[in-house]
């Protein structure tokens, strides 16, 4: 599945790095891509974008760091995990989707009814037991999930599926980095024909944040 060649992908296309092209049409091209790419790269609004022109609805998986407070923390699931999609929904607004009317919420009736839901975010805490048919699945902040938990994953989505792995070796939340199961997926993956790998360098924030991503640790 090509990207459409007569879209102007949310006003992407004309400015799209070379790297970002290569991106692109690896997601539309393959089964799985995975992304090693900095801050301010586009790396999840791309993703975003593709998925809406893809048409299938969006899994968005998190990882929060610290999974074993997040049963015990107050509120309900959609409250907890509301810290954790900022990147989705600022994804959303750039491509000029609402997130309060395309984003699950089981208490907005109406936008179920209209037809206007298609992004699904959830933690990779609760994703246990899924079965994901039919998807695009992005699965985010990705070093930050260990060998296990992406296993979890991609153990449950079946080949009708479109699945983009997000994250950056070197921006690793875990207690022990060496846990990430990112770099070791990718190297697991390299070489099969239905997979990818990209990487992005260019941070489009600005002088600043680039610099500052370049700190080596």
């Amino acid at each position: 599945m090509p990207m459409p060649k007569d879209t102007l992908f949310f006003g992407f296309a004309p400015k799209l790095t070379g790297e970002q092209r290569v991106y692109v049409d690896s997601i539309f091209d393959r089964q799985i891509t995975f992304v090693n790419a900095r801050s301010g790269t586009g790396k999840t609004t791309l993703a975003v974008a593709a998925a809406k022109l893809i048409g299938k609805p969006l899994v968005y998986v998190f990882s929060p760091v610290e999974e074993g407070r997040m049963g015990f923390r107050p509120g309900t699931q959609r409250e907890k995990e509301a810290a954790y999609i900022t990147p989705l929904t600022d994804a959303l607004y750039e491509i000029g989707e609402n997130p309060a009317k395309v984003i699950y919420d089981p208490d907005n009736v109406e936008a179920q009814k209209r037809g206007d839901v298609w992004v699904y975010p959830m933690s990779h805490v609760f994703a246990r037991g899924m079965n994901l048919k039919g998807k695009t699945v992005i699965l985010d902040e990705s070093q930050n999930m260990t060998r296990g938990e992406l296993k979890k994953i991609l153990t449950r989505i079946h080949d009708d599926c479109r699945v983009i792995v997000i994250g950056h070796t070197e921006q690793c939340d875990l207690p022990q980095p060496g846990k990430s199961g990112f770099a070791p997926y990718i190297e697991h993956f390299r070489g099969e024909p239905y997979a990818s790998v990209c990487e992005l360098t260019v941070n489009f924030r600005g002088q600043l944040a680039q610099k500052a991503d370049e700190f080596a640790w």
